[in-house]
């Protein structure tokens, strides 16, 4: 008996979906494909609870007959494509004929459509048609997807929430309007507008849209040419980047595309301006013969071939940087507004969180991040500031005085201009009136729990006896075992990450009112994710409050955070976020407190004092581990007296 035999076209078109639509982004990335390629000049977008219930996209384009509407329901039925040869000469965004039959054998879908003479209505619901009927319309094609994979729990069980699902479809929206700026989009979630453009043909317009004003009226206008190609498009400043590289987004023929080596590319041409874990922002659409380019390389047509890609790459990073270099711009220096209005009280901040401190367990011990994983951009400065307003209350709590501690106020870490003058530690005096003493917990290490700690570290850490610096770069010191070479940078962001986790952590943490409130900008799909980003952050006492339809507003900022760009911050915060939605909250908060430690500590390059090498010194024997940084790499390294022996010829 035969076991070989043709599937029937229901089976095949779900085995299709399983390629084509995968989310309901691949959805509306469909669909919208097609409005734009039936001159659509008007696109809506509206989605019900991530795209899990319903998707409707409606256009003022060509629209369709009666036929037409009928048979772009059949499998790999499609008017883009005639012939063999226009599989290589393709300059539409569809062309396979698979999306919309696909569609329609996992979901119930509507299709209403008229060219302006004839109006259809066809109803396909999960494979089955169920009409196909004379209906009026106005010119357009309207299309309502509902109940995403109801009955196929395999494929649903795999989807996320929906305001993760309908932030894919934000994120994809707001890539049609980059390169299609003379169409106006809408989209609209839950029956509230989150993101519009009016179809001026202005990219500028968009950029300020979704990235500010101030990237937007600085953005780079790039425009170049060569025999092949033809590249337009904006590059924002680099005083204005991100923490990924999605925010690089590169269109060819107006085909978003991802393509590793032309965002190599823009990073080679940013190099010069930017950290390496930094990404810039860009747009840029690469106009070039479409025999060119292959885009039947993956059902979902994000991944291209190219030929000729090499020249692209040149012509990329020689117009990038020749914008770069033509129109750089200094960083605008903005006076930094008084936020605070509270006075701050004078009590030495390290010993009031002594007795409060609440200790993480996940992140103790853990020091094995990535180098990649911290994505600095934010200035923070620990330096001493007093302030003359009211005093901190610790959040959720009714105020109370705080009993002085010292009799000059001080901040989380010591700057290294107010350094002891000798290698011993700096003595407190004590308090004119004890604190009480705190309730036991399991979890807060009393006061003489946290001496035993530092006596114990104390007896691991090397005696060390500085010598000198090198290079301006690492301390010197010499020790029982031979030289030692303390990374002056890597030592005190140890020093400066332990001290936050402590103190971010705590169980009482003084809070500051802002006099101003922080507004910051985001993307409309953060905006949607606002209640998860919140819960990220709530362990570090910070609330984001919903502001407008685009913007979070700041009311209220933990102790530590005072002197860090709020915005940068956030920022970084919520990229992260983006970027990782499936690693632990407890991983993304490591990687901001690390970047947090890392722009607080001594730079390379600075010279230091013998009082201030020690000082460096006496705070990395106060850490619970001394001897890597919180990226993992070595604080100091030992040139043992037997190996100097050795290279000196003096063994034996």
């Amino acid at each position: 008996m035969a076991r070989i035999h043709t599937m029937n076209e229901h089976l095949t078109n779900m085995i299709a979906a399983g390629e084509v639509v995968e989310r309901p982004m691949g959805i509306v990335k469909e669909c919208v494909e097609n409005s734009i390629d039936a001159k659509a000049s008007s696109i809506e977008v509206r989605i019900i609870n991530g795209g899990l219930d319903c998707i409707t996209i409606i256009d003022d384009g060509i629209g369709m007959d009666f036929e037409d509407a009928r048979m772009a329901f059949e499998r790999h039925a499609t008017s883009k494509i005639q012939k063999d040869e226009d599989l290589w000469n393709i300059h539409t965004l569809g062309f396979r004929g698979e999306a919309l039959p696909s569609i329609a054998s996992v979901a119930a879908v509507d299709l209403l459509t008229s060219d302006g003479t004839s109006s259809t209505k066809v109803q396909v619901h999960y494979g089955k048609q169920l009409m196909h009927e004379r209906f009026a319309a106005p010119k357009g094609t309207q299309i309502d997807i509902r109940d995403l994979f109801q009955r196929t729990p395999a494929r649903f069980k795999h989807l996320k929430s929906p305001q993760y699902e309908f932030s894919l479809i934000s994120d994809v929206i707001q890539k049609f309007a980059f390169a299609n700026p003379d169409i106006a989009f809408r989209l609209v979630h839950n029956d509230v507008e989150t993101f519009r453009t009016n179809g001026s043909g202005n990219l500028q317009e968009v950029l300020m849209q979704i990235y500010g004003r101030d990237l937007a009226k600085s953005a780079i206008r790039i425009e170049n040419s060569d025999a092949d190609y033809t590249i337009s498009g904006y590059a924002a400043q680099p005083n204005f980047n991100r923490a990924t590289k999605y925010y690089m987004l590169i269109y060819i023929n107006k085909r978003m595309v991802r393509s590793m080596r032309l965002q190599k590319a823009i990073q080679d041409a940013y190099a010069p301006y930017l950290p390496s874990d930094r990404f810039p922002i860009v747009v840029l659409n690469i106009e070039m013969d479409a025999q060119l380019v292959d885009v039947n390389v993956h059902p979902s047509k994000w991944e291209i071939r190219l030929s000729k890609e090499k020249q692209c790459e040149n012509l990329i990073y020689l117009s990038l940087s020749e914008g770069l270099k033509k129109a750089l711009q200094v960083s605008e220096v903005k006076t930094v507004k008084e936020k605070v209005i509270a006075e701050m009280p004078k009590f030495d901040f390290d010993e009031k969180k002594e007795q409060s401190v609440q200790l993480n367990k996940e992140l103790a011990n853990s020091f094995e991040m990535n180098e990649a994983e911290a994505y600095p951009i934010y200035t923070a400065d620990f330096t001493k500031n007093e302030s003359q307003s009211k005093p901190m209350v610790p959040k959720d709590s009714a105020p109370k005085p705080v009993q002085p501690m010292l009799k000059e106020s001080a901040s989380i870490f010591v700057p290294l201009q107010q350094f002891a003058k000798k290698a011993e530690p700096v003595q407190i005096e004590p308090a004119s009136k004890p604190l009480p003493e705190p309730e036991k917990d399991a979890c807060i290490p009393s006061q003489e729990d946290l001496v035993k700690q530092v006596d114990k570290v104390n007896e691991s850490f090397p005696e060390l006896t500085v010598i000198g610096q090198f290079h301006n770069c690492y301390i010197l010191a010499s020790g029982e075992k031979g030289l030692y070479v303390i990374d002056q940078h890597a030592a005190q962001e140890k020093y400066h990450y332990e001290q936050l986790k402590k103190n971010i952590f705590a169980k009482d943490v003084m809070m500051q009112q802002l006099l101003i409130p922080e507004t910051i900008k985001l993307t409309p799909a953060a905006i949607v994710q606002l209640e998860d980003i919140n819960a990220m952050l709530s362990p570090m006492h910070i609330e984001l409050q919903l502001f407008g339809e685009d913007s979070v507003i700041l009311r209220e900022i933990p102790l530590w955070l005072k002197n860090t760009n709020l915005n940068y911050f956030v920022h970084d915060l919520v990229d992260l976020f983006s970027k990782n939605n499936e690693i632990s909250e407890a991983k993304l908060r490591k990687s901001a407190l690390a970047s947090l430690a890392c722009h607080s500590s001594i730079r390379f390059n600075r010279a230091l004092t013998m009082d201030e090498m020690r000082q460096v010194i006496e705070d990395l024997k106060k850490c619970e581990q001394p001897f890597h940084c919180p990226h993992g790499r070595p604080t100091m390294i030992c040139i043992t007296d037997a190996q100097l022996e050795k290279d000196f010829y003096r063994v034996g």
